[in-house]
């Protein structure tokens, strides 16, 4: 019998809408940077050595986050390629009549990339994927770089915006950084007043929302929980913190943080995994 996912597995425009418009974001960013470093008043004030420094950490940070994007997106979650067949029988696996399989535990089907999702977490729309198995520890990388880069550039934009702030009244700063797009439109700001403040106001809430995305993982992370567990209050594969850490990063989880292209095999294969009753029953 055929799989419908099988037919309709090629992404289409409207799946790839979503990392077009962040790539368009990222290249906003970029550009704005630049604008500012090279046209506007500059990097702040360092001397030679805390120069190379920051140069330094920018790279690194640069190079974990575009590493990490490239993992996240080559990492296919899902069933496809997955032999099946059969290996549910008796087990009391889920149907999914979508993809026409049974599927194993903590998997999900996902209606926008339309096929089951191996240990499926939840589906990720600023870059257009599902996470799970496969590619849940290029994620959690991905938000801790991220972070990281978006503190770095608001850092780095900081003065130009002080500066631009300095000249204004409260009242006139403070619908500036909260309403730029009011004051754009209204005539109140120009054009590349309005990006220095409107790049900064979403770097500064883009490194919240990662910083927070990321303690809520690392949350799950040390309970070995998904989204979808933690929100019914499943605990079946809590293992321990240590174990946990292991089945999501591999044996290496302490060091894939700080490279993505470090060789940390994950345990299991995200069909079959170890649960806390298992682990009493050896225990006993």
């Amino acid at each position: 019998m055929g799989q419908p996912w099988a037919a309709g597995s090629t992404d289409g425009a409207p799946a790839q809408l979503p990392l077009v418009l962040t790539a368009l974001w990222a290249a906003a960013v970029g550009l704005e940077l630049a604008y500012v470093l090279v046209l506007g008043p500059g990097p702040p004030p360092l001397g030679p050595l805390a120069r190379a420094l920051q140069l330094a950490l920018a790279a690194f940070q640069l190079l974990n986050l575009l590493g990490n994007v490239g993992l996240f997106l080559r990492s296919d979650p899902s069933i496809r390629g997955v032999m099946l067949a059969g290996r549910g029988l008796g087990r009391g696996w889920a149907y999914c009549y979508q993809c026409q399989s049974q599927v194993p535990p903590r998997s999900g089907h996902c209606s926008a990339c339309r096929v089951c999702i191996l240990r499926r977490d939840h589906h990720c729309r600023l870059l257009g994927r599902c996470v799970g198995f496969g590619n849940y520890r290029p994620f959690l990388c991905l938000l801790l770089h991220a972070a990281g880069v978006l503190l770095h550039v608001s850092v780095l934009l900081g003065p130009a915006l002080s500066a631009l702030l300095r000249a204004h009244t409260p009242l006139h700063m403070a619908a500036l950084l909260l309403l730029p797009w009011l004051m754009l439109l209204t005539g109140r700001v120009s054009l590349a007043q309005f990006a220095l403040a409107f790049v900064t106001d979403t770097c500064v809430a883009g490194a919240l929302l990662c910083g927070a995305g990321l303690l809520f993982h690392g949350m799950l992370l040390l309970r070995g929980q998904t989204t979808w567990e933690w929100a019914r209050g499943q605990h079946s594969y809590d293992l321990g913190p240590c174990h946990n850490l292991q089945a999501a990063l591999g044996p290496r989880w302490a060091l894939v943080w700080l490279w993505p292209f470090l060789a940390s095999p994950l345990p299991g294969d995200g069909i079959t995994f170890q649960t806390t009753a298992d682990v009493g029953h050896t225990a006993s």
